[in-house]
């Protein structure tokens, strides 16, 4: 059984893509971000950077107590090597999912973060920054896409590089891109977003939030910390 420390974001929906792939048991723990549960003590013994996803592996492959992960590149990986799953044995095949998880924990996610920042969430509009995370995304899309001529998935077969990638690439609109310019992409968004794994995991994170609403109050919370308010 994993416990899963959630709330549907796009990390949160790398977590729930791979664990509706293989098929493991697990349960969602809701942590709501915009309400500060990420800061509760509880939290923050699996989760010391306060964000989420965590997980708590019950039945470790050692056999030993259970096992808390955090950070969503790494939980990837970790379940990757309890399961055998989705993430290759040949070495080639193996270094390139790899350097596309660390590619999309290093540059996709937080460039596309930022985006969304100061695109949607900034209460005063910068254009500077506004243009400079919107073109940024739209060179990182240019990189995927030339990765993807020829192929299906990031490494030939389905992995945690896609499951890492496409949640990113969800909110396309909302980064200022366009899919048509990325046909590559819009062909490999296709069969992810088609797959039944995929629906089940969104639907599932639908149910846990019902809410998107920003309020100034969830506003403060989630982009309003510093070291010094740190629980």
């Amino acid at each position: 059984m994993i416990e899963l420390y959630y709330w549907p974001t796009p990390n949160g929906h790398k977590i729930t893509l791979f664990l509706e792939e293989a098929g493991l048991e697990y349960e969602i723990k809701p942590i709501n971000i915009g309400r500060g549960d990420q800061f509760q003590p509880e939290f923050l013994k699996i989760s010391p950077n306060n964000r989420i996803p965590a997980i708590i592996d019950l039945d470790p492959a050692d056999g030993g107590g259970p096992i808390s992960v955090f950070e969503s590149g790494a939980i990837l990986l970790y379940l990757a090597a309890k399961t055998g799953q989705f993430l290759p044995q040949d070495i080639r095949q193996h270094n390139i999912v790899q350097e596309w998880l660390f590619w999309q924990v290093g540059g996709l996610g937080p460039m596309a973060g930022q985006n969304h920042h100061f695109s949607q969430y900034a209460p005063e509009k910068l254009p500077y920054a506004i243009t400079r995370y919107v073109n940024e995304t739209n060179r990182l899309y240019g990189v995927l896409n030339q990765h993807l001529q020829g192929k299906d998935f990031i490494a030939g077969d389905y992995s945690i590089a896609d499951m890492a990638c496409y949640p990113w690439v969800v909110p396309y609109k909302w980064q200022g891109q366009q899919l048509d310019d990325f046909p590559e992409i819009d062909r490999w968004f296709q069969l992810i977003e088609n797959r039944p794994a995929t629906v089940t995991a969104y639907e599932k994170g639908k149910q846990v939030s019902q809410s998107t609403k920003l309020t100034d109050k969830k506003r403060k919370v989630l982009f309003g910390q510093t070291a010094k308010t740190q629980p």
